[in-house]
């Protein structure tokens, strides 16, 4: 039983400490982060590449039809052939998950450049101008160099 309280225990600690909780955060804020570039890609880039491409571009109903049902007469989108049990190859639905990957990508990049640029300017700034002395030690240094006298 004590090994069981030992596990428990040190998972307890583990999973209290500082960076896991930072970590959680991170993957909450990652998954909310993830969703908007979705919309941004969806509702945003792909109307505007469509109206580039003459309003004939969805790249998430581009497919290949590898084998279709037999007798199968409906609808020929992407939706209604996976309904009827087609195989499909979506690459059209692949091509937007990589253009969301790079637009995400570029974003944190633009993030993490802001945020060491803001941290060399922060630390120049500090390394600039040294923090003034405290006045309990300028007495002392005044009391030392009249003693010096």
């Amino acid at each position: 039983m004590s090994k069981a309280k030992g596990f428990l225990g040190e998972f307890r600690e583990f999973a209290v400490k500082g960076n896991m909780i930072d970590l959680a955060v991170g993957v909450i804020i990652g998954a909310a982060f993830g969703k908007i570039i979705d919309s941004l890609v969806k509702d945003v880039i792909m109307p505007i590449i469509s109206f580039i491409f003459g309003g004939k571009v969805d790249f998430t109903n581009l497919f290949w039809v590898l084998s279709q049902p037999a007798n199968y007469a409906g609808p020929h989108t992407y939706a209604d052939l996976t309904k009827a049990g087609a195989v499909v190859l979506a690459w059209g639905n692949f091509l937007t998950i990589l253009i969301n990957f790079f637009l995400l990508a570029f974003v944190v990049f633009c993030l993490v450049k802001a945020a060491n640029t803001a941290r060399t300017k922060i630390m120049k700034e500090e390394a600039a101008a040294p923090a003034p002395t405290p006045a309990d030690i300028v007495l002392l240094q005044e009391i030392r160099d009249l003693l010096k006298k």
